[in-house]
């Protein structure tokens, strides 16, 4: 997932099931191949809370609402790519109930592995270590350790694969917009697939940020460091998008990239190369939000 800020717009994307999701500041294009010629093309309003209540657009906070946002978008992103690709007569619409049961699944199955399985293994071996320092470095290792196996093991899935030919697409694409040139197959396909705003990136900051952060609580038990853990997280996904947003800047701090640097690492596993029909869906998306902002 990438932005771009410009004149107040932001243009962000998303890989889908065999196509693209694009945002801009007030609408979101998905872009689905259904076949070899055909090419659907959904747009709607974006209505953000942070456009009724401006607190919200302030730093930190806007981290924390952006990211509940991006699920929300993401999860209905993802059942209209299915069902374009599985051929719906009629498309189904989340509720809100299941939104919140989807988001809440993908929240718990994320604490379980990245909080409570590392916080249960340095519970069998802090005996042995005397440093609370140590002891926050080798949960920082574990909760990486595993975030790399679960990438690598959902890679292995052909239509996990094409998700991430999609991503590289996406990319490539928002580099073509922010180099302002034509958007065009030939011009994307000279771009890299790392983006250094993308929310892979996102992930990896939020785990160094945590380790970090967590590192002033001391050892307490392992109930309380989970909920501190989760208490927390607000806290975490706030700072983690100050610094991805700093890291994206031309301009950025080199100590800010440096931060980001492992990030763009780790994005070698979650994109990979597109075809060309796979630009020609993610230059469908971004150019259906820029249509709709140009004439709003």
């Amino acid at each position: 997932m990438t932005d771009k800020q410009q004149c107040n717009h932001q243009y962000g994307g998303q890989a889908v099931i065999e196509g693209v999701m694009m945002r801009g500041s007030d609408n979101l294009a998905i872009a689905v191949r259904k076949n070899e010629d055909d090419i659907v093309l959904h747009t709607e309003e974006v209505d953000s809370v942070s456009d009724r209540y401006s607190i919200l657009e302030r730093p930190f906070i806007r981290g924390v609402v952006s990211l509940f946002e991006s699920l929300i978008m993401g999860m209905k992103a993802l059942t209209f790519s299915a069902n374009q690709v599985a051929e719906e007569e009629e498309e189904e619409e989340l509720s809100t109930w299941e939104l919140i049961l989807t988001i809440g699944t993908a929240l718990g199955l994320a604490i379980l592995l990245f909080v409570v399985l590392p916080a249960t293994a340095i519970k069998f071996i802090q005996q042995y270590v005397g440093s609370d320092l140590v002891l926050n470095f080798i949960e920082g290792v574990i909760k990486v350790t595993v975030f790399l196996l679960y990438i690598i093991g959902i890679s292995r899935l052909n239509d996990i694969n094409r998700v991430f030919q999609y991503h590289g697409a996406e990319h490539k694409v928002i580099y073509n917009y922010e180099a302002d040139l034509p958007l065009s197959i030939d011009n994307a396909r000279q771009y890299s697939t790392l983006h250094p705003r993308c929310g892979t990136n996102f992930l990896l900051i939020v785990m160094i940020t945590s380790v970090l952060l967590f590192s002033f609580f001391g050892r307490p038990s392992l109930l309380n460091r989970i909920l501190i853990h989760i208490a927390l997280l607000p806290v975490v996904a706030g700072l983690s998008y100050e610094i991805i947003k700093l890291a994206g800047k031309e301009d950025a701090n080199p100590i800010i990239k440096l931060i980001a640097t492992p990030g763009l690492w780790l994005q070698k596993l979650t994109t990979r190369e597109p075809d060309d029909k796979q630009l020609e869906v993610a230059i469908k998306a971004l150019k259906g939000v820029l249509e709709l902002e140009e004439s709003s």
